[in-house]
């Protein structure tokens, strides 16, 4: 009797096509659950501190601001509010992602898998995102009990809300490979998301702004969110809502190649 040998198939690489969408799907749960484990600090946090954001500013100015371009104060106020906590919580959680992967070593998870720099860009903002809309939902949940937020135009509610996030998820993204350490992060959100976010029209209409400030408001993209998305509610904008529309897709379309090309290259990741 002879003993036969066994052979076994040569391995062969796993193909995943044009787009990973196991590994792209993966990461987006990850970055989601990141988020979703501690929503106290993370989804509530935000809530409570718009609510605060709402009373304190609507009692203090409410009833002497009276109505603006006939909106009753709290229904113009409201809207502005809610995407600030949409803005800035999408930026907090792409730019946190990252940084914290790279202080604590383990960026190799998302670095070293056969994932393509399009499909880590699309994870993260993603995640980014859905955390800025979840908060942004809550939000409006919340303060729905004091104001009256029926849609006008839904489709703009949708536009600047979704594009709002994805931007900022971007500018997030790009943010927290380019930090190195966490104060990095906070002169990103001090000195350039928090004042482009007050100055923006959230607490105010721009047409009482004085030149050459009312001119300057118009390069604000954050100005160009906030009042598309308050058109939603109420249907009264400041602005050009179309001039809104594409300032933000060509801004979209610009950091989204930039995005790209940072992942790409591995700058301050593979190095």
């Amino acid at each position: 009797m002879t003993n036969t040998p066994i052979t076994r198939p040569a391995p062969v690489p796993r193909r995943f096509g044009a787009l990973n969408t196991l590994g792209l799907w993966t990461l987006y749960r990850k970055e989601v659950h990141r988020f979703w484990k501690v929503m106290f600090q993370t989804v509530f946090a935000p809530v409570v501190t718009t609510l605060l954001f709402f009373a304190v500013i609507n009692l203090a100015f409410g009833e002497r601001r009276g109505d603006i371009a006939g909106v009753p104060f709290a229904d113009f106020l409201a809207p502005g509010l809610i995407l600030m906590g949409l803005l800035q919580n999408a930026f907090a959680n792409s730019s946190s992602s990252i940084l914290v992967s790279k202080v604590q070593g383990n960026s190799v998870d998302f670095l070293m898998p056969p994932i393509s720099a399009l499909e880590l860009m699309i994870a993260f903002i993603a995640g980014a995102a859905t955390r800025g809309i979840v908060v942004a939902a809550a939000t409006g949940i919340a303060i729905a009990f004091f104001v009256d937020l029926t849609p006008t135009h839904v489709w703009a509610i949708l536009f600047f809300g979704i594009f709002g996030a994805t931007l900022l998820g971007m500018i997030g993204l790009i943010g927290g490979v380019w930090a190195e350490k966490f104060d990095h992060i906070s002169v990103i959100s001090n000195f350039i998301i928090t004042p482009l976010t007050f100055l923006s029209g959230t607490f105010y209409s721009i047409t009482v702004l004085p030149e050459p400030f009312f001119t300057l408001s118009h390069f604000n993209p954050f100005f160009y969110l906030i009042d598309g998305f308050r058109y939603g509610f109420t249907g009264h904008a400041d602005g050009n809502i179309l001039i809104g529309i594409v300032f933000i897709l060509a801004l979209n379309a610009i950091l989204m190649a930039a995005s790209y090309l940072v992942l790409r290259s591995g700058w301050r990741l593979k190095s």
